[in-house]
Formats: C-alpha cells, structure tokens, sequence
C-alpha cells in the first residue's frame, strides 16, 4: 500500500488531507504533537481531531513527534522507505503575532522542521513529491503599497490596477519588506523547498496561500480569522479587529478545495513549483463583510469593538491570483464559494456549541 506522510495531521488543511489521501486508498502516516495548544492555549488544541482521525480511519497512525527533531523523523520515514508516495507538510507555526514572543521557536519550527522534513524526503523517498503549505506573508507588506480605494465596507485596488482582475500573482517581489517574524520563517522554508526542487530534483510543490479555512479549524483569536469570527458569533463572545477599519480584504479558499490542488500536483507533480492559492476572486471578503454574513447565517449578532492599531506587517488587501495553477493544472476547480464556506463553519461551529452546553447541564 502506498504511504501519504502527513506533518500537522490533525490540523486543518493536515487532517483533509489526511481524510482526502486516505479515502484514495493510501496508507496515512500522520505526524502531529498538537503544539497549537502551546500556542493558542485549549481553543487551539487539536487533540479531538487526533482522536477522530484514529477513530474514523483503518489505515492511520498516528506520531506524536516534533519535526524539529531530526532523529525522530529520520526513524519515521527510514521505516516507511520507498512506500512513501508523498509527503504533504502543514505542520507549523502559523501565527505571525505570536511569533514575535518567540522568534526561536517560530524558526525552529517552520524552517529548520522544514529542512529536516526536506532531508529526510531526499534521503529515504526522493521520488516522492513534496507538497509545502507556504504562505502569503512571504510577500511582506508589498501588497499594501497597491493603489488602494476605500469603500464603505472595504479596501478595493483600483480597477486600473493588472492586479483588478484576477488578484496578485507569483511575480510580485519578496524583497525589501516587512514580513513579520512569522513572514520571515516562512520565507525561509519556502525558498528551501523550491531549493530542493532546482538542487536536488526532488518534486516540490509550494502553495502560497491566503486564508485557509474550513469547519475542522480550530480557531483562536491569533490565527485562524473566519473560523474564529464565526465562533465569536455563535459562542456571543467579544471580538476584537486590529486595525484598517475592518475593510481589510482576505480571500478565503476551504480546505477541500486546497487538498484537492495538492491531489491535482501529487498527480503530475512538477520541481520548485511556486503557487499563489487562495479564494482568489472565487472567494474573498472584508472582516467587516465577513460579519455581516456570519451573523445572519448564525442568527446571531457579534459583539466587537475596533482598534485602531493594526498588526506588523499585516495586509490590507489580499486577494490571489491562482492562474498558473490553473494553467498547469486546468481540471482543478472551486467547490465552495464564501457563503457556502461560512454557512458550513457556522453549522458546525453551533453543533459544537450545543453539544459542550449540553454536557455543562448533564454535569451540573
């Protein structure tokens, strides 16, 4: 049976991919040691998709291993050897507010976890292509040096702008911004990867996505904006919106939509490939806009207040232009548009929500 390897197994975009590649008859081979817990406290923790996962799938299993630590990793993957038909790494720290507590810690983890993950690839499976969940923040604050106009509930490009059209693409530089530890991290793993793609030869695919989102995130107020903006509305909590009035645009694209581009590359897999992905113009909102449409999907209003400050190097405006993948791979499509996405996190959020009441009443 041929081995997916899974890094961040029961995150978001890890577990779809770990159910998706799974369900294609692989062998899953999931790593995760919930360190989201560490980072975003018990909202954050992912213990209960671990659990799932195990549950649900018959040919799983689970490692609780860092990928810093390269023994670790080298036993795993010297144990799958030559089965292993691709390895597919989410594993992170994926918040750039916090990285700045712990810069350290956030480059150990997403670029040296990063090459330990590369080397253990080009040793034990070079045949097997690489997927890397990279980032947009590997732009910087290039984006928001964009001809902007405000709107009444958003930050627009200005339709002169090449960008109007479909959004920003590869070519945009990585250069002389600021990126925010986090944006740094991520640069440098991203280059490694294409790297060992123009070095060594090996099948690396990098996405560079916008927001990822889905109803298995577990959000936090530090990362995961849809996921946790819905759980705001649904749990009546307070939320707080750092900067840009609200307006500043993200494209959201759901985990399916994403794990199934990477089932498009695993197919047809290409060296140091390089892809914006995201909602694009498919799928993309302003928090303010996101709101609106979460409280009357949930039925609920959310309490928020606004401040003025934004976030180091965050975006204003943000939206991908996914058509080089498009071009290379053109039978890849969306399924979920924004309100399907948002209503789906909304049904999910609020069952969570009734079954943990519940359970309150029965142990009181």
């Amino acid at each position: 049976m041929s081995v997916a390897i899974v890094t961040g197994c029961s995150g978001l975009i890890g577990s779809e991919a770990t159910r998706f590649f799974h369900k294609q008859g692989f062998e899953v081979i999931g790593i995760d040691n919930n360190m989201r817990e560490y980072f975003f406290g018990k909202d954050g923790s992912v213990n209960w998709n671990t659990q799932s996962l195990k549950r649900d799938l018959k040919n799983f299993t689970h490692y609780s291993a860092d990928i810093r630590h390269e023994n670790a990793i080298r036993d795993i993957f010297r144990r799958y050897g030559k089965n292993i038909s691709v390895v597919i790494h989410t594993a992170a720290q994926p918040s750039h507010d916090w990285a700045a507590k712990e810069p350290l810690t956030d480059f150990s983890i997403n670029a040296t976890g990063t090459l330990v993950l590369l080397e253990a690839v080009r040793e034990f499976c070079p045949d097997a292509p690489f997927i890397f969940t990279s980032t947009n923040k590997v732009y910087g604050d290039t984006p928001n040096y964009l001809p902007l106009v405000e709107k009444d509930m958003r930050w627009e490009i200005d339709s002169s702008h090449p960008y109007f059209e479909k959004g920003i693409d590869e070519s945009m530089s990585i250069d002389a911004s600021k990126h925010s530890i986090f944006g740094s991290s991520k640069v440098a793993a991203d280059v490694m990867a294409q790297e060992y793609g123009h070095y060594f030869g090996i099948k690396t695919g990098i996405f560079r996505g916008g927001c990822l989102t889905g109803p298995a995130h577990s959000g936090a107020m530090l990362h995961g904006f849809l996921a946790y903006l819905i759980k705001c509305v649904v749990y009546e909590k307070q939320y707080k919106i750092f900067g840009y009035k609200g307006k500043q645009v993200r494209d959201n694209i759901h985990s399916s939509d994403l794990v199934n581009a990477f089932w498009h590359f695993y197919k047809n897999p290409k060296a140091g490939a390089v892809y914006n992905i995201g909602g694009s113009r498919h799928s993309n909102c302003s928090v303010l806009e996101a709101i609106e449409i979460a409280e009357a999907k949930a039925g609920k209003p959310l309490y928020y207040n606004l401040c003025e400050q934004a976030r180091e190097g965050d975006h204003i405006w943000w939206v991908s232009d996914v058509s080089r993948f498009q071009t290379d791979y053109p039978e890849w499509s969306y399924q979920y548009d924004l309100e399907t996405i948002i209503e789906e996190i909304v049904d999910a959020t609020t069952e969570k929500y009734r079954d943990e009441t519940k359970y309150q009443l029965i142990a009181a």
